[in-house]
């Protein structure tokens, strides 16, 4: 593979990383180790980050490290004749051909393309002298394999110019159609297909494309996207002061993230609803945990049960959850002011201006005020500031209706003994509390069409400004047409031309260079 046909570097991420080991060796093997973090562009994906998005030294030694454990696992004594059905008994009886054939099998899952001979042979050597003075052939194909599963062909998805040097090559479609769909590594049929060129046709790919939605797979890759958009990603690493927040541990975090996705999944894949609902709708699922945060039975001690909120309960859809209303709040208490930008500049794609570097805090920050009790109280004064209404006004009458959940999403009706005043103002109407905010988000154009770019930037890896505005355009009123639901929405993208079409702009990114000139390749940091 020439290096000049290369257009595009997109690292894998943690989640791509551990599917793709799953999907080529099995679900029981074990990654151990630690993935240094794509950096997240401000208001971008992880996605579009993972263009640019280099590897230090010291994450490059973490994948080292992983790989040796990964390959040892791959040739253990119990796995050894599934991956390696050629060879003897013993480990010392693995000749060049056997070789040659278990690397040319595995690499063409994990180049996610044929290797060439010149690879092959390149690991056949590396195994033959990785063997040593004694012999061991499988400590010789570990050595291989394990090399095999850091070079940048693995780490990175590299998009390459087709003969036409107009489209991408048949491998690089079926890498865009599978990191999409399923985001992990094309399968056996998927591969035949791009061997067969029959990703160069409409027909074709509508034919994989169908296939892979109604795969079980595709439930990974409605998680990836869903939990890039809504930057689920962040709640691991979230935070909170449990003297507030008894109930709030990282496991409270970690099953807000997974009741969002389970969710969005029931609701967009299962069910194939239209994205919109997913603001207005009672239905989610609950484990034991989250019952004591929500102050609702659970009837089952462990996993996961579907459950409905009454209408009195005043929690519905996504921003109902605790991993909305606590993601976008303070170590401490609430914020309307966060949750308010989080819903202009994540649901609505509608940047919120930067606050000035001298605003004064301590007012809305004195949460024992004996005036001001409440949040809406305390902000009226950033209101009322003429360098800080300009931000306050379009993010407060979003956020203050949300100010009857606490900081980790627990149903409340007074703060300080004061009563909540939940209305708000929505592209110029006014209601009140979660419910009608609700309503609201489930009608607004604006959250449809941010949801139908960010799936494009997701599908591409490109910032929106690099998309087109009339592919952007086509693809928002197809959208609109399938009121937003999931699958027509994908169909929709990897079907329109420009998806397998190389961008008029693309170019190698300046963080990261990959050599892909043979099997030798580094991953270089400039």
């Amino acid at each position: 593979m020439a290096p000049e046909s290369i257009v595009a570097l997109r690292r894998l991420t943690e989640a791509q990383y551990r599917n793709s080991i799953a999907d080529i060796f099995g679900a029981d093997i074990r990654i151990n180790g630690r993935f240094e973090p794509i950096i997240r562009p401000v208001q971008e994906l992880v996605a579009t980050g993972a263009s640019e998005s280099s590897i230090s030294a010291a994450g490059f030694e973490q994948y080292e490290s992983m790989a040796r454990d990964i390959a040892g696992q791959v040739l253990a004594k119990e796995r050894r004749a599934t991956f390696l059905p050629c060879a003897d008994a013993l480990p010392a009886r693995v000749s060049p051909a056997c070789a040659a054939s278990f690397f040319s099998d595995l690499g063409r899952y994990v180049y996610r393309r044929p290797l060439t001979r010149a690879e092959v042979a390149f690991y056949v050597d590396l195994a033959r002298r990785g063997a040593g003075p004694v012999g061991d052939g499988d400590a010789g194909l570990q050595l291989g394999l394990a090399a095999m599963l850091v070079a940048p062909e693995f780490l990175y998805r590299a998009e390459v110019v087709g003969r036409d040097g107009q489209g991408y090559d048949d491998y690089t479609r079926a890498s865009r159609l599978s990191f999409l769909i399923w985001n992990s590594v094309p399968d056996q049929q998927l591969l035949d297909a791009a061997a067969q060129g029959r990703l160069r046709t409409t027909e074709g790919i509508r034919a994989e494309v169908d296939r892979m939605l109604a795969s079980p797979r595709a439930e990974q890759g409605v998680r990836a996207f869903y939990d890039d958009f809504l930057q689920l990603d962040r709640l691991p690493d979230l935070s909170k002061d449990t003297v507030v927040y008894p109930r709030f541990t990282a496991g409270v975090a970690n099953d807000f993230r997974e009741q969002a996705l389970r969710t969005i999944v029931d609701h967009v894949l299962v069910r194939d609803q239209p994205y919109l609902d997913l603001f207005s709708t009672p239905r989610t699922f609950l484990n034991r945990r989250l019952g004591l945060v929500y102050q609702v039975p659970v009837a089952s001690s462990t996993g996961w049960e579907p459950h409905e909120f009454a209408a009195s309960e005043e929690r519905l859809g996504l921003l109902g959850q605790g991993a909305f209303l606590a993601l976008f709040s303070h170590e401490g208490r609430s914020s309307p002011t966060l949750r308010g930008k989080a819903i202009r500049e994540v649901l609505l794609c509608q940047p919120v201006p930067v606050p000035p570097a001298n605003v004064d805090f301590s007012g809305f920050n004195d949460t024992r005020n004996a005036v001001l009790k409440t949040a809406r109280q305390r902000l009226s004064h950033h209101v009322s500031d003429p360098a800080c209404a300009a931000c306050h006004k379009i993010t407060d009458p979003l956020g203050l209706p949300l100010e009857g959940f606490d900081g980790i999403g627990g149903r409340r009706l007074e703060e300080n003994g004061a009563p909540i005043d939940t209305s708000g103002l929505f592209e110029g109407k006014a209601f009140s509390g979660l419910s009608g905010l609700a309503r609201a988000m489930a009608q607004s154009p604006a959250a449809s069409e941010c949801m139908a770019r960010r799936a494009m930037e997701y599908a591409t890896g490109l910032p929106a400004d690099r998309l087109g505005e009339s592919w952007t355009a086509a693809i928002q009123a197809a959208a609109e047409a399938s009121q937003h639901r999931y699958r027509a929405l994908i169909r929709e993208i990897v079907l329109s031309p420009q998806f397998m079409s190389v961008p008029a702009r693309s170019a190698l990114s300046s963080a990261a260079t990959v050599a892909v000139q043979g099997p030798s390749a580094k991953v270089l940091r400039r």
